[in-house]
């Protein structure tokens, strides 16, 4: 290992960045492990992509990605100053971590400070908290994964007051999705900017748009990836309080957003129906798939996503042993080491090949482990 450079930052010395799902150089592998959309871009989209590469490529695209902002506006029924567009939802996160929390000094107030997040969720909150130098705090989630509501209000961990919480809905890695009604409460018991990271909404039944116009300190952050097909655009957005959209306009990198991303994005908006009828093929896969899992002994959680999240039956091997047994066959999964849900393992839904592939996979080690 190389000595520590002296001119980096101390605290960066020792920080764990987050660990993205295993990306497989090879094509042997069915890839079940980061949550992909089996079903391809809309050829519309494709078109469009393609359209675009061309001369236009040594200019600068639009700074603020007004064409996409305006179109989701109208699909949101809602001001284009209420959206911001970044190169990814995780960018916007990072932006909001930046506008929202000071640094923690050793002094002062501490929830000023503070950025907050249920556990298990999204595992960059933490990474992002530490590159900045703020405050974390974890607040466990019930053992189904719900939210830690008690007769007073919210559970006694939750801060009121803490500069940022995160809250991701439908939860991952659990798949859990939650009522509008039990977010909404959450939002009346938070004083401080909350976002609430929908990336697998459109596999839910509900969704939380509602509570922007309800409250002041509420985002909405969405993403074209897990539905849209979009991973390789890295492109999300925010909805939220045209005050909390400004300040992050003003710490965005200038032209954050790719032309082309954009120019995919405005496509997708012209073919919704493609991605919808692509939404019910995966939720009745994902329940084919679970009842199949659940007949070969798996416990599986009910899930609002395009993944599910199954423990082992108890006379095989752990999770982690299914999960190298199951690369040793061709089929990546994920497995996480948190104790909350490493005896889990979370299998994104494929399309019908890869889910019977998966099947025969599992059958075949339990019949012969």
């Amino acid at each position: 290992m190389p000595r520590p450079s002296p001119w980096v930052r101390p605290h960066i010395h020792s920080l764990h960045p987050y660990l993205p799902g295993e990306q497989p150089k090879g094509k042997d592998l069915i890839k079940l492990n980061t949550n992909e959309n089996p079903y391809g871009p809309s050829p519309r989209v494709l078109h469009a992509v393609k359209t675009a590469v061309s001369e236009r490529l040594r200019l600068y695209p639009s700074p603020t990605a007004d064409d996409l902002r305006a179109r989701l506006a109208e699909l949101h029924r809602c001001d284009p100053d209420q959206i911001i567009i970044g190169n990814g939802s995780d960018e916007l996160l990072a932006l909001a971590t930046r506008a929202f929390v000071a640094p923690w000094s050793g002094r002062g107030n501490r929830a000023r400070s503070t950025i907050q997040y249920f556990t298990p969720s999204y595992s960059l909150y933490p990474v992002l908290a530490a590159i900045h130098g703020g405050l974390q705090h974890e607040v466990p989630l019930t053992k189904q994964f719900g939210i830690p509501f008690s007769q007073r209000s919210q559970g006694p961990n939750w801060n009121p007051k803490a500069a940022l919480s995160f809250v991701t809905t439908p939860n991952a890695p659990s798949g859990r999705g939650y009522r509008t009604s039990e977010l909404r409460r959450l939002c009346r018991n938070t004083e401080r900017p909350l976002i609430l990271d929908e990336a697998y909404v459109d596999f839910a039944k509900e969704d939380a748009f509602e509570l922007v116009a309800e409250f002041d300190h509420v985002l909405v952050s969405r993403t074209f990836s897990k539905a849209y097909s979009l991973c390789f655009q890295r492109i999300g957005y925010f909805i939220g309080p045209p005050p909390l959209i400004e300040a992050l306009h003003k710490i965005r990198d200038s032209y954050n957003v790719n032309g082309l991303a954009q120019v995919a994005a405005c496509a997708t908006l012209d073919d919704l129906p493609y991605y919808r009828t692509n939404f019910r093929r995966i939720i009745k896969a994902r329940q084919a798939l679970g009842g199949r899992l659940e007949k070969m002994g798996f416990q599986v959680l009910p899930s609002a996503t395009n993944f599910l999240l199954v423990k082992p039956p108890t006379r095989t091997g752990s999770a982690r042993w299914w999960h190298q047994a199951l690369r040793e066959r061709g089929i990546l999964v994920r497995w996480f080491s948190a104790p909350s849900v490493n005896p889990f393992l979370r299998i994104t839904i494929g399309n019908p090949e890869e889910n019977k592939a998966l099947t025969k996979a599992v059958r075949d080690l339990l019949l012969n482990p």
